[in-house]
């Protein structure tokens, strides 16, 4: 059989971007994948679905928190102009931000940034509905897309970094990020972090590993997505998915594991390669955190802690940190 040829969705730049990532990360050992290119169309849409699943609770304890403490962000450091939400998915929990504030903000201004155009329209869609708001969009990187927005917002900006999507990164990358944040921030500007707890271990793995196998999809679809971008001939029949929690590292870690030795081809890659049994391509890493984590993570960073709420019944913390 043939393998599939290239898409034509991904302009000529972030064709070659994605060729060459793929290209770098399959040849580490232990091959690897970067996580952010799990949101194309699809990807994106069976995102949306796990955070549905009665098993993944990070979406639904971080929209009880948004909730409850949404005008509180207002209240806390005053007011903002401009918001900038960084991988807003489907927009639901910037609008529950939004309207929780209600009467408590000045927020004239939203720009969201992802690398999926998709999600982008989805979320704008849900913001945008909202009377009295100027919606962006910026298909970007968060460094890029961060700093784009700020150039172009007028007042105090919030960031919010939702989704407990700072456990993407290891320690020293999430310290990395967010002194990027930071130098894209002027003093008295602000962070809305979420991220998700520790946990007990079974949680955990029910989490990234649920019964219905959504998850498995999720991740076995970022194959599909080099098989139709890049001209790959993977064969998701012959791996599967796996999640692990290392305690050590405080880490759920994804993985995609070979049933058999078998050859692999990504032509628009410039990548042919073998596989044995047993090996895994890991995709995904997420680190769960301890409130008190947070607190040293951010200082360092150039921000002060204002304020942290925590869910207790599903372990998650909304976190609001001043720059300084």
């Amino acid at each position: 059989m043939r393998p599939p040829t290239a898409s034509a969705t991904l302009d000529a730049g972030t064709l070659e971007q994605f060729a060459s990532d793929v290209a770098y990360y399959l040849s580490m050992h232990p091959r690897q994948l970067p996580s952010r290119y799990f949101y194309d169309g699809l990807g994106s849409a069976l995102f949306e679905a796990i955070c549905q699943l009665p098993w993944y609770t990070i979406t639904r304890a971080e929209s009880r928190l948004i909730a409850a403490h949404g005008a509180e962000v207002f209240r806390v450091l005053g007011s903002f102009s401009s918001i900038v939400e960084l991988g807003p998915g489907s927009g639901a929990k910037l609008r529950l931000l939004l309207e929780a504030a209600a009467g408590q903000r000045d927020v004239v201004q939203v720009h969201l940034v992802d690398i999926s155009p998709s999600a982008l329209q989805v979320a704008a869609h849900t913001v945008g509905s909202l009377d009295s708001l100027h919606v962006r969009t910026h298909a970007a990187t968060y460094d890029a897309g961060l700093r784009d927005a700020t150039s172009q917002s007028n007042g105090r900006t919030l960031v919010a970094f939702l989704g407990s999507n700072i456990g993407n990164f290891d320690p020293p990358g999430a310290s990395a990020f967010l002194h990027n944040v930071r130098t894209s921030l002027a003093a008295g500007d602000a962070l809305l972090l979420g991220v998700d707890l520790v946990k007990p271990e079974q949680t955990l793995l029910l989490a990234y590993d649920d019964p219905l196998g959504i998850t498995a999809a999720f991740n076995r679809n970022l194959l599909v997505r080099i098989n139709r971008e890049l001209g790959g001939d993977f064969d998701l029949e012959a791996f599967e998915h796996r999640a692990v929690w290392d305690a050590d590292r405080s880490r759920v870690e994804m993985h995609l594991v070979a049933r058999s030795a078998h050859q692999i081809h990504i032509p628009l890659a410039g990548l042919e390669f073998g596989v044995d049994r047993g090996e895994t391509i890991w995709t995904e890493s997420s680190y769960k955190y301890r409130p008190e984590d947070l607190v040293e993570l951010l200082q360092p960073c150039g921000f002060r802690v204002a304020a942290q709420w925590i869910e207790t019944q599903d372990a998650f913390a909304l976190t609001l940190a001043e720059a300084v």
